[in-house]
């Protein structure tokens, strides 16, 4: 996940182009929590007359931020707006809680808490060959999802159909396209010019690597005690801010402002159950091989510093799904895998009714195209792009569809449109562990990367994946 930066339109000739902040201006902000608000119940149409009545706008589904600065007025308006919405009551809320305790009390089929026996504890030598494909696999599907972030699902196939790679099984490329379909779907800006085929060279900068960075470091500086302060911390040492999006953005502006964890996910945030924290999950999961229930409680801690119920099961259900895969690897399938990652989501929520809606889906249609068609049908009016519950609909699908196979599970889940490159991520990073290592992928999606990871995270650009997963095998659960 990586949406617009900083940018805005260009001024007349002779003037400054205005500084337009994606993802923290208020009077963009009051958009999207409107539409929130829409989502989880909450008795909004007062604050939204309110607001189209001065002037307010809604945002673009795609964009991140309004194209010119607000008037001081209708911004200090649109604060004020942010502070009653986030006090309405919502009707949703005690099904859908965001405390540690009370998720686990929802959750009939909670896996062993930590400290219990488990089954699958991989030696080391086993582990730290899965953690490499895992490493390999979430670099692979995130790079074949970035030249189409932000593409729509019909852009998405034109591109694809336009150069023989549909249904898709290979990098995306521009060789053979004809100008019309380009013009009429252009490729991801920021992202095309690194992730093509014919111009992949190690894996490029991505916020969907830079997470799972962090939360290496986390682990060897604090071991798995840490805490969401220590998170908050390593955060403003090593992150820089512009390589942040949507709720992480918010959390660090609440940070800088002295708002403390978890205040941080809550404070003027209408991206606190957006996809953010899903995206952080693969470290907890790869170090608790066999205990998905640590590996959420693990996540949990992790995701409260940005997000809110849907968004921080996002988090807990990719790492608990992650954690099986790592304790299995080719001994279990994704169907148990996601069974696991279900375990530890409110069963009653919308974050596990998206994950069944796509198991669901993936069951019923042999051709994947129409599984797309389904989730876009039931989501798109509704969510935005980056929103969690879409993107987790979409994932179960493809996984559940592909059936543990690599290169299906990152195709499927890529051609499925959304946040591409995260749920690409997330989706290869889960198959990679089921295959078992490194050696078990095809080259095709390995080779490109050529062992080299770039970051702007302090210290580690430029790493090879094999020493990350060294580094990761050392981290484990208990040997921190």
């Amino acid at each position: 996940m990586s949406p617009a930066g900083p940018a805005g339109p260009a001024g007349p000739a002779g003037t400054a182009r205005p500084l337009r902040l994606t993802w923290v201006q208020p009077e963009d902000l009051v958009g999207h929590e409107l539409r929130q608000a829409a989502q989880d119940g909450r008795e909004a149409d007062g604050v939204r007359e309110r607001w189209l009545a001065a002037g307010g706008a809604l945002p673009p589904t795609r964009s991140g931020a309004s194209e010119a600065p607000a008037d001081p007025s209708l911004r200090a308006l649109a604060d004020r707006l942010l502070d009653e919405l986030a006090a309405l009551p919502g009707p949703l809320a005690e099904r859908e809680p965001t405390e540690l305790a009370a998720i686990r009390a929802a959750c009939p089929a909670w896996p062993a808490p930590e400290g219990a026996p488990a089954d699958g504890h991989p030696a080391d030598g086993v582990l730290r060959e899965r953690l490499h494909a895992a490493w390999l696999g979430r670099a692979a599907g995130c790079l074949l999802g970035k030249p189409v972030e932000k593409v729509s699902l019909a852009g998405i196939r034109a591109l694809a159909r336009a150069t023989g790679n549909w249904p898709l099984d290979g990098w995306f490329t521009a060789r053979g396209l004809d100008p019309d379909t380009a013009a009429a779907h252009p490729w991801n800006r920021r992202s095309a010019p690194t992730s093509l085929a014919e111009n992949i060279d190690g894996m490029p900068e991505d916020d969907d690597l830079n997470y799972p960075l962090l939360g290496l470091l986390l682990l060897e500086r604090h071991g798995h005690a840490f805490d969401t302060a220590d998170i908050a911390r390593l955060w403003l040492e090593e992150l820089p801010a512009g390589r942040t999006f949507t709720a992480e953005r918010v959390a660090y502006r609440n940070l800088l402002c002295g708002v403390e964890p978890p205040h941080t996910a809550t404070h003027r945030n209408p991206f606190r159950e957006w996809i953010g924290a899903q995206i952080r999950a693969d470290v907890f999961g790869w170090t608790h091989p066999g205990d998905p229930g640590g590996a959420a409680a693990a996540a949990w801690r992790d995701a409260v510093l940005t997000h809110t119920a849907n968004g921080v099961y996002g988090e807990m259900f990719a790492a608990a799904a992650l954690a099986h895969a790592a304790g299995h690897g080719p001994d279990t399938d994704v169907h148990a895998c996601l069974a696991a990652g279900l375990s530890v989501v409110p069963p009653a929520s919308r974050y596990a009714h998206a994950v069944r809606t796509g198991i669901e889906a993936a069951r019923a249609e042999a051709d994947f195209d129409a599984v797309a068609d389904r989730l876009h049908a039931a989501y798109a009016d509704t969510h935005h792009w980056v929103h969690v519950l879409p993107n987790a609909a979409l994932l179960a699908a493809a996984l559940t569809h592909a059936d543990g196979d690599f290169t299906a599970s990152i195709c499927r889940t890529v051609s499925g449109g959304w946040d591409t490159d995260s749920n690409g991520a997330t989706a290869g990073s889960l198959a990679g562990l089921l295959a078992g290592g490194p050696q078990a992928l095809p080259a095709r999606w390995t080779a490109p990367l050529r062992n080299h990871l770039s970051t702007t995270v302090n210290g580690l650009h430029g790493i090879g994946f094999d020493t990350l997963a060294t580094r990761t095998a050392h981290a484990r659960n208990g040997t921190a």
